[in-house]
């Protein structure tokens, strides 16, 4: 199978080359040790979006009408394929998501933002966050995922690699269920969980020129797997994550003050 290889204008360090680290022993990874390392960037701000963790899981607050990126690194010296899902939508073929499928190959060291839904070796039509129903997989009908970005990772199969335990997370994802484990075993919550404010709508096209390469998997099954849940930060205060309030705009008054003062000297 065919996957998009990612152009050299989007590494961020072309210097970043460097000897591969030793190969981890086979377990559970942190995010230090992640192959890939994700998060989002708010294309509106310019700021990566805090990661919350929350019963196992990681959460972002998004902001309706903006622009995002998910931003990978790659953490290793080899190439590897990410297969990025977005509310559970392939963001490159646009089929229901599967590990199986194709994705995007990052080499050695190297980082990237994946900004949209993949229309063509050239373009991209921009990732944004919006109300639900007007959100890509609820406009094509499957608005069963909203709210959670997807990672499944694997190695170059022609660079040394090792095997993983069946059925474990890694990344991310294990780091915030690790931090959790106390809290999971707290009795059962009582409050419904919110109904979710967000989704990612088909945006406007943008540049981003990819090319097709060949990618040989080392593994069946990924090496890692990542989930990153968003919603808006007033649904994260409803799950219990402590995210800051945002300060109320200040209206104008009409009257502040008595008199007119002198205006600043020049």
């Amino acid at each position: 199978m065919k996957h998009l290889l990612l152009p050299l204008l989007s590494v961020l360090v072309l210097a970043g080359f460097r000897p591969a680290p030793p190969v981890p022993a086979p377990g559970r990874v942190t995010v230090k040790q992640a192959l890939v390392q994700a998060s989002v960037l708010d294309r509106a701000t310019g700021e990566v979006l805090p990661l919350h963790p929350h019963e196992g899981q990681l959460w972002v607050a998004g902001e309706r009408g903006h622009p995002y990126a998910v931003r990978l690194r790659n953490a290793t010296g080899q190439r590897v394929l990410v297969v990025l899902s977005v509310d559970g939508i392939n963001a490159v073929s646009g089929e229901q998501a599967a590990p199986e499928q194709t994705g995007y190959v990052l080499d050695p060291w190297e980082s990237t933002d994946i900004t949209g839904w993949r229309k063509s070796n050239q373009d991209v039509a921009q990732f944004v966050f919006s109300a639900p129903g007007a959100s890509y997989a609820a406009r094509t009908g499957r608005a069963q995922n909203l709210g959670v970005i997807g990672l499944a990772v694997f190695r170059d199969g022609d660079a040394p690699r090792w095997t993983p335990r069946r059925g474990v997370l890694h990344g991310p994802r294990a780091l915030a269920e690790a931090a959790d484990a106390e809290s999971a075993a707290a009795a059962p919550r009582v409050e419904p969980s919110p109904t979710q404010r967000l989704g990612t709508a088909h945006g406007v096209r943008e540049s981003s020129p990819v090319r097709d390469t060949a990618f040989a998997r080392a593994t069946a099954l990924p090496e890692q797997i990542t989930e990153l849940r968003y919603d808006s930060a007033a649904n994260l205060r409803a799950r219990g994550i402590d995210t800051p309030v945002p300060p109320k705009p200040r209206r104008p008054d009409a009257f502040p003050g008595r008199f007119v003062p002198d205006p600043p000297a020049r």
